[in-house]
């Protein structure tokens, strides 16, 4: 069973890689050094040589704000190169799970997101996203699995940058009007890797067509999210909670964008850690 892994020095490609070894699989990690997903005949004769049975496609362009001065980056990302994997992979009925946003919800929802919900996507960032979706979806071996507010060990994400201005400030001020769920990536890993054995041990069919949501469990803001990461390092700066309004910033945010993850849990019989709970996991590196 080969799988090639896109995205590998990501936060979730880096996640993902630290428990493959422990999988009876043999894994092939990519960049775009290695692979240039925008590069359709090299992708093509890439897959096909290679006979993967399987892609995990955690590639992305996730620059939220930066993507509205650079619509052509973000498309080509989160979505010419999905379309050139699909393409791809069709050559061969390769497998493709491939992970997207909440952001692809407008966030004017005051309960949990169900996966057949519509999706109402704001920025650039989250329509190039949900652009790339619809080539997995529309693809006969394609699955998507929507996730929020990923922060690992690795690479640059929220918890590591509420860390760093908490040395160099007296005081945070971070937005409370935006709720979600942080979710830790290697949870995220983990799940992935859970789908990858139920389906391949036939225990499973292969969901194709399907979205799954999956965070950790519980609900916060962006304010409680930077208190606890604060209150576990015992680091004693005021953190003021303010609205969006006062930070303006190029892309719009969902205000609300919680994901149901009772398709993902009852198919998969999976239990999903609470989002406290991971963080402090990871805070005990940091």
């Amino acid at each position: 069973m080969r799988i090639l892994v896109t995205g590998a020095t990501g936060q979730l490609g880096q996640s993902f890689k630290k428990i493959a070894s422990s999988l009876p699989y043999e894994f092939v990690f990519t960049s775009s050094k290695e692979l240039d997903l925008l590069d359709l005949p090299r992708v093509s004769d890439f897959i096909r040589y290679e006979s993967f049975d399987w892609i995990l496609n955690f590639a992305a362009y996730t620059a939220v704000d930066r993507a509205e001065d650079e619509p052509d980056k973000a498309y080509a990302l989160n979505a010419e190169a999905v379309f050139n994997m699909v393409e791809a992979a069709e050559w061969v009925g390769t497998k493709v799970l491939h992970i997207s946003t909440d952001y692809v919800f407008d966030g004017q929802k005051c309960q949990p997101y169900a996966e057949n919900d519509l999706i109402n996507p704001q920025s650039i960032y989250a329509k190039s996203k949900a652009k790339g979706e619809q080539y997995v979806l529309n693809y006969h071996s394609g699955m998507v699995i929507r996730t929020s507010w990923l922060y690992s060990e690795f690479g640059h994400n929220f918890v590591k940058t509420i860390l760093r201005l908490a040395k160099e400030k007296d005081r945070l001020s971070v937005v409370y009007d935006q709720i979600g769920t942080p979710t830790y990536a290697g949870d995220l890993a983990v799940a992935i890797a859970e789908v990858l054995k139920q389906v391949i041990e036939g225990r499973l069919p292969f969901p194709s067509g399907e979205v799954f949501h999956f965070s950790n469990e519980g609900v916060a803001s962006w304010y409680d999210f930077a208190v606890e990461i604060l209150r576990y390092k015992n680091i004693d700066i005021d953190v003021l909670p303010v609205e969006t309004k006062e930070f303006p910033r190029p892309a719009e945010r969902p205000f609300y964008s919680v994901l149901n993850k009772n398709k993902f849990k009852s198919t998969f019989k999976q239990r999903i850690p609470y989002w406290k709970d991971s963080l402090h996991k990871v805070l005990k590196f940091l």
